[in-house]
């Protein structure tokens, strides 16, 4: 089992190997046994310390030690900002789970976009995709020059291994792998399913608290980085990368997984969902979507963010004289939503765990008829929703789906249906 280490962007110091982390300096003239002082930076040099995210790796080869990157055909499917190759659409869109491949696939080339926004070339915006695997990655790896990777689990386990060391997911996790940092994924269950978010904005934080206070939401000591952990392989590895939308793919001679030591406060990291202290109304009235938020990544325009990560976890309902679902509502922001387990409270049926839902910014979403029906007819006494796990990708553009995305069948052509039926008001 990996070892973790706590705290949300600690400075931390990790080696595999006693002696092989430098003291006292970064760069030292002489490195133990040799290695070789890299930096990896998350950050400008110059951002403010309190955002600046970066970590020095001591490694058995510098990384700038490979041969020239050349296109590669797999991931077919994978794609980047802009997104061009259908139009805007302001329609609500929604999909049955990605089917399980017809061949061995692995986590890479079980990568399917969805849609998304912004600029890869400006560091604006998201792209969102989703995964269906049945095979381990052997012998090879992936990066992202893109942005950094959120991972969310729906169904079966991840083992991924980092240059920073291994990280084990299930459901009801995330990971995030930073910009640049190389990973393998393995797959304990022989299958898995689940979610990306590819961020390509600033990087992802813990959201301010306001007047909650100190405490609550997703608290930092809750989140674990990995330590250090290597491979001595002299064996070919393909290294896989997505570089401006498109992906490229080199050969080296030996694992890339040659960190033997490092420090720094910029490294994967791992978060329980199930950790989440929900905060909730305990009056009337049913709360902004915001106070479920996990992670954020902020924009230049303040409370507005290019991306935020939100979950819908189990909670206790106990509002008085309240529509307890979401409301009807349009937003600013776009959402992405996915269902990980169980059932959502504002879908009675059609939203199924591992399917997603897109409703783009300024139209009318909302409660289906049958959540509604039941919503006001309710007893309102307190009730705890347990049966659950939904999370949301809501950011500041809006989301431009795939060409895949529009003409899949996995697309439910009837989803507008579900906000029909609902009678006029009848006023005195």
């Amino acid at each position: 089992m990996p070892d973790y280490q706590t705290g949300f962007a600690n400075h931390h110091a990790t080696e595999a190997i006693p002696g092989a982390l430098p003291i006292g300096r970064n760069s030292p003239q002489h490195v133990p046994f040799g290695l070789y002082a890299e930096q990896l930076s998350g950050t400008a040099f110059t951002a403010p310390r309190a955002e600046n995210r970066r970590a020095w790796l001591y490694r058995l080869r510098p990384t700038a030690n490979h041969p020239a990157f050349v296109p590669y055909e797999g991931a077919s499917q994978l794609k980047s900002a802009p997104f061009t190759d259908t139009p805007p659409s302001p329609n609500r869109l929604r999909w049955d789970p990605l089917p399980w491949p017809d061949a061995p696939t692995d986590w890479v080339d079980g990568l399917v976009t969805y849609g998304g926004n912004g600029d890869v070339g400006t560091g604006t915006g998201v792209a969102i995709h989703l995964y269906a695997a049945d095979a381990d990655m052997t012998d090879r790896v992936f990066f992202s020059a893109d942005g950094e990777i959120v991972i969310v689990p729906q169904e079966g386990r991840l083992s991924i291994d980092t240059e920073q060391g291994r990280i084990d997911i299930a459901p009801l996790h995330l990971a995030v792998i930073p910009r640049g940092v190389r990973f393998r994924v393995a797959l304990p269950d022989g299958r898995a399913r689940g979610y990306v978010l590819e961020n390509y904005g600033a990087l992802l934080r813990l959201p301010d608290l306001g007047p909650i206070g100190a405490n609550g939401l997703a608290n930092p000591r809750d989140v674990e980085t990995p330590v250090a952990w290597f491979e001595d392989i002299d064996a070919p590895h393909q290294v896989i990368q997505k570089y401006q939308g498109g992906l490229w793919a080199t050969t080296l001679d030996h694992s890339p997984f040659d960190v033997v030591a490092w420090h720094g406060n910029l490294a994967p990291y791992r978060y329980d969902l199930t950790c989440f202290c929900t905060i909730n109304t305990v009056s009337f009235d049913h709360p902004d979507p915001s106070i479920f938020t996990v992670l954020t990544s902020p924009s230049d325009t303040p409370g507005t963010a290019n991306v935020d990560v939100v979950i819908f976890p189990p909670r206790w309902m106990v509002a008085e004289d309240t529509f307890r679902p979401p409301w009807f509502h349009r937003n600013v922001m776009s959402e992405f939503m996915g269902l990980i387990h169980g059932a959502y409270d504002a879908k009675e049926g059609g939203f199924a765990p591992g399917g997603a839902s897109l409703h783009n910014q300024m139209n009318g979403h909302g409660p289906d008829r049958a959540s509604y029906d039941k919503a006001v007819a309710a007893d309102l006494a307190p009730v705890k929703i347990t049966d659950t796990m939904a999370f949301m990708f809501e950011t500041r553009f809006p989301v431009r789906p795939t060409r895949w995305a529009t003409e899949t069948p996995t697309m439910q052509l009837d989803y507008d249906g579900v906000w029909t039926g609902f009678a006029k008001a009848h006023l005195p």
